[in-house]
């Protein structure tokens, strides 16, 4: 059975990939799709773009900005699949090397 996996990729910069960057993530991406690894993946805008909502009280409330501040912050992801944490490892250290950014890697919870 495969499992799930959230590859989250860092950066601490607001720069956009470069187009050999681009390249090069396109490539892993035609990789993960021809390998069965492919579940999604997007590209996320700058943090500064960002409102965080509270909604646990009657009035929702609204605030603009990052949930929190910090240097580095998620600019992408990939969903990916498979069959065991070494080849979801492996694949993380891929994604790391094709987008030129360090990655976190965290498994999904079942149902």
């Amino acid at each position: 059975m495969m499992a799930q996996y959230l590859i989250s990729v860092l950066t601490d910069t607001t720069d956009t990939a470069t187009a050999d960057e681009m390249a090069a993530i396109d490539v892993f991406n035609e990789q993960l799709l021809a390998d069965g690894h492919w579940v999604f993946a997007g590209g996320l805008a700058s943090p500064s773009t960002a409102t965080v909502i509270d909604g646990r009280e009657e009035d929702a409330v609204f605030t603009d900005g990052p949930y929190v501040e910090t240097k580095e912050y998620v600019a992408g992801f990939w969903i990916i699949q498979a069959p065991h944490l070494d080849v979801a490892l492996r694949l993380a250290t891929l994604g790391s090397k094709h987008c030129n950014r360090r990655v976190e890697l965290r498994p999904l919870l079942d149902g």
